[in-house]
């Protein structure tokens, strides 16, 4: 299938490496287009893309079947509505919208027009996160009841993300940036949630960019969102998790854990498709456990193979708009439930993702 990318940024490197490389069987990627001429012209001889539009041509452009969004997360869901009122399928980075009403504008117009909706992330295809949920469900660790997941990062004293201006406003929070690899995770393991409660912390009003390897080195910025957050998610099946999230530390410290009646299960970083896997059983003994074959390197652009494979096939895709929604959901539930001081209950509902077969060819996601 034929698709289009819209937003030529640092993440786009990987997409494109991957529709180019990886997905080829799959994808062809027709044209590209930024607010930046000069990005797209860039990635366009980078990876031998035959057109650089600009956005509004590239919607235009009758061949192009699907779009992908990676613009900056206040723009998502207008892109969205414009690729699908230009008749395209729709793939975007998370987040899927800033606000429910958006979220669900963009579903309610896919549904009308008969046309797909897909959301980052993809990182629960990786054999990573696909050997835990086959180890869950079958049985090793027995009932799963709690988690733990833990994401901390440097702040934003470094000052060296790409989209800085907008890095400490609504989008680039931990909750908003960060969390939707670990609650994509957790749902894809345990099924979807319930209820949430929450606190939301904001340290400082201000930061001051200290590396001098930045463009804004010296600028004094607004702090804009809360950048230490503290959730407890109930899910459908019983199971409770805990989630930290802060981009008030240093470095990059990741960490998630199942534990089930029989075993504890050691998660890789949900943020890549890989990583080491361990149960600890009650016997006080513990296994580290071969990942499946499958996505074993940074495979971003999966989650759109496999919507093509599913237009095409008529199945459902697993990264799908619905599940974004759910996360959505999560997330601004987390800062209700910290301003109303009460639990907020998550109205929407998705499915667990269904796993990748066993025994798939190389780079395949059908078998």
């Amino acid at each position: 299938m034929k698709i289009g990318l819209i937003g030529c940024g640092r993440i786009s490197h990987i997409y494109l490496k991957n529709c180019t490389e990886t997905f080829q069987h799959i994808l062809e990627v027709r044209a590209c287009a930024d607010l930046v001429p000069e990005l797209a012209s860039q990635r366009a001889e980078e990876f031998g893309i035959p057109n650089v539009y600009t956005v509004d041509e590239l919607l235009a452009d009758p061949e192009i079947e699907i779009v992908l969004n990676l613009t900056a997360p206040a723009a998502h869901a207008s892109l969205n509505l414009k690729a699908l009122q230009a008749g395209k399928h729709v793939y975007t980075e998370k987040p899927f919208a800033l606000t429910r009403e958006d979220a669900d504008e963009v579903l309610a117009l896919a549904e009308a027009k008969g046309l797909r909706v897909g959301c980052a992330p993809d990182t629960f295809f990786g054999s990573g996160l696909q050997t835990c949920i086959k180890l869950i469900d079958d049985g090793w660790i027995g009932q799963p009841y709690a988690s733990s997941g833990t994401i901390i990062m440097g702040n934003a004293s470094g000052g060296m993300h790409p989209n800085f201006q907008n890095f400490l406003k609504l989008g680039g929070d931990p909750v908003m940036d960060m969390c939707p690899y670990y609650l994509t995770a957790l749902i894809a393991m345990l099924g979807p949630v319930r209820r949430v409660s929450g606190s939301a912390q904001q340290l400082r009003k201000e930061v001051t960019v200290l590396n001098p390897k930045s463009a804004r080195f010296g600028d004094t910025v607004p702090v804009e969102a809360p950048t230490n957050v503290s959730a407890t998610l109930d899910f459908e099946n019983g199971a409770v998790a805990s989630l930290q999230a802060a981009k008030e530390s240093f470095g990059y410290m990741p960490r998630m854990e199942i534990f089930g009646t029989e075993g504890n299960l050691s998660v890789p970083d949900p943020n890549f498709f890989f990583g080491p896997i361990a149960i600890q059983f009650a016997n006080g003994g513990s296994k580290e456990i071969p990942m499946l074959p499958g996505f074993q390197t940074d495979t971003r652009g999966a989650g759109v193979a496999d919507m093509a494979y599913a237009i095409q096939s008529g199945r459902q895709h697993r990264a799908s708009g619905k599940l974004a929604r759910h996360v959505l959901d999560i997330s601004l539930g987390i800062f209700e439930s910290s301003a109303q001081e009460r639990h907020i209950q998550i109205e929407s509902r998705a499915d667990r993702p269904a796993p990748l077969p066993l025994g798939l060819k190389y780079n395949m996601l059908d078998a």
